[in-house]
């Protein structure tokens, strides 16, 4: 096998900056013909940058890139696309009213009119050739995400790529359809097709790839073959040194119930139920887990508890023990002022972060201010003890800026989430909802998050954790809730059930299957 045919694609000396930030530094990268590389690194670490060089979308400040062997200058997504390599991004380009079958073909050259029947037999073809469940009669808002991607996927086969990159391909996917979408990579594999998966989840690396590529801060760190490898010694390559990748649930007394959700019903902007007759307990002490694939109510359900988003029926019912007597108290309805002027201490970290958490042009001072200036009496603000907190919080959480007078925008994802989670819990919350918390963390910074919720547990707070990892669900809750639709599919024991059990609860509401655990 000469060189040319040996590597699909080889990246020498590639280097690209932004401004004064070193995205990707000398890196080289090999993609042998007819493999599956994997492409590990911690968020930041220029993964998606690089593969950004290959479909297109930048162009490299220096170094060279072979595709099957000869030098090329990849400028466009178009020059890419000649070149037979297709790139699959986390967010689907697809025409919603089109079919599968049409958004395949759009935008292919030299063809005005198109036979639909013929089109769709072609596409059926090629999904049936590669292993690919497809109605390529179906419209693609009637899709569910798996749909939408196999699209994509067969999309830039149609146009004949022959090297794919997956950029977290199962970041939206449940455990099966991971699974299936794996089969279906394993088949390209074998029809000669050289694939490269960005992807963090290290389990998946292990079972999908054959060799594994490793980039840390922008530079090239290495490449291992995987089945010569481990779990724990990739992470020590991603991060620099060992890390525990045990995560802990520790054993506390359930205390009393903080919030009781009955039959929570709510509209999206469409008139659809978001949430149809949602009905949970969450109790002091412990962490209550919530799984779903992406859309199915998490965001209304945590954001209606926290009084941000409307109801059309139900009722969420807060209760809490104190020196003073029982708190009981209806909060649906009420803004989180009202809730805040009952004596409720309720936190919510949001998932968009900058654009509901925190004002992204004001310093760490000024956002801890946020939360505490309605409390202050007179004319004058406090800014000492905001500031004060805002060092403390700096110290406590290993916070990496330049100072508290340095926006929060600059910060990187991991150091912003940090200071959101780290300004509510200083509120001494007694029930904490957390949308997402590690989502675009590296390593370190969620094992940080985790061991913070795990301190609020411990504290009797009632901490409600949605999340979109499975396996870091089922190791730090306490009970998982699977939501689908907007409905709830059951509230399982994590330690009782199969992480196959929660994907298929991730996909049907069935009453009859339902294993939800009644707690009085």
């Amino acid at each position: 096998m000469g060189e040319a045919a040996q590597y699909a694609i080889k990246m020498h000396h590639v280097t690209k900056t932004f401004g004064k930030v070193v995205a990707n530094k000398n890196v080289d990268l090999e993609l042998k013909t007819g493999e599956i590389l994997a492409l590990l690194g911690e968020n930041g670490s220029g993964k998606t940058t690089l593969m950004n060089m290959l479909s297109g979308i930048y162009f490299p400040d220096y170094g060279e890139i072979y595709v099957k062997g000869k030098e090329v200058t990849i400028r466009s997504p178009k020059d890419s696309f000649t070149l037979g390599i297709g790139m699959i991004h986390q967010h689907f380009k697809l025409v919603d009213v089109l079919t599968a079958a049409e958004n395949i073909v759009l935008g292919l050259e030299g063809k005005t009119v198109l036979k639909r029947r013929e089109i769709n037999r072609k596409v059926a073809e090629l999904a049936q050739k590669y292993g690919f469940d497809l109605d390529p009669t179906k419209k693609v808002y009637n899709m569910s995400v798996s749909e939408k991607q196999t699209v994509e996927i067969l999309k830039v086969l149609y146009k004949g790529a022959d090297i794919l990159i997956l950029d977290e391909p199962t970041a939206v996917l449940t455990p099966q359809e991971t699974e299936k979408l794996f089969a279906v990579l394993k088949n390209m594999k074998k029809h000669g097709k050289s694939i490269i998966i960005i992807t963090h989840k290290l389990n998946e690396v292990m079972a999908i790839s054959d060799r594994v590529a490793i980039l840390r801060k922008g530079e090239y760190i290495g490449v291992v073959e995987t089945s010569e490898t481990d779990p724990d010694q990739l992470t020590e390559m991603m991060v620099g040194r060992p890390i525990s990748l045990e995560i802990e649930r520790p054993e506390v007394k359930r205390g009393g119930k903080r919030l009781r959700v009955i039959d929570l019903t709510c509209l999206s902007g469409d008139g659809v139920k978001a949430l149809d007759n949602v009905s949970f307990d969450a109790y002091a002490g412990e962490i209550l887990g919530i799984a779903g694939i992406a859309g199915s109510g998490q965001k209304e359900l945590c954001e209606t508890i926290a009084g941000l988003y409307p109801s059309v029926g139900g009722s969420v019912l807060y209760s809490e023990s104190s020196e003073k007597g029982a708190v009981k108290e209806r909060i649906l309805g009420l803004s989180p002022d009202e809730i805040a002027k009952k004596g409720i201490s309720m936190a919510f970290v949001p998932e968009d972060r900058l654009g509901m958490g925190l004002v992204a042009g004001m310093d760490m001072t000024d956002n801890v201010m946020l939360r505490s200036y309605k409390s202050n009496k007179g004319i004058f603000v406090d800014r000492k003890s905001p500031r004060d907190l805002a060092e403390k919080l700096i110290k406590e959480l290993e916070i990496v800026t330049p100072g508290v007078e340095t926006p929060v925008g600059r910060l990187s994802g991991g150091n912003v989430q940090k200071v959101l989670l780290g300004r509510e819990i200083a509120c001494q919350p007694s029930v904490l909802i957390v949308a997402y918390p590690v989502r675009g963390l590296d390593i370190n910074a969620s094992y940080r998050i985790y061991d913070l919720l795990n301190e609020q547990k411990k504290k009797g707070v009632a901490v409600v954790f949605i999340g979109e990892d499975l396996d870091v669900l089922m190791q730090l809750s306490d009970r998982i809730m699977v939501m689908c639709g907007g409905k709830v599919s059951g509230i399982v024991d994590p330690r009782k059930v199969t992480k196959e059990e929660i994907g298929l609860m991730m996909i049907r509401t069935e009453q009859d299957g339902e294993k939800e655990e009644v707690t009085e």
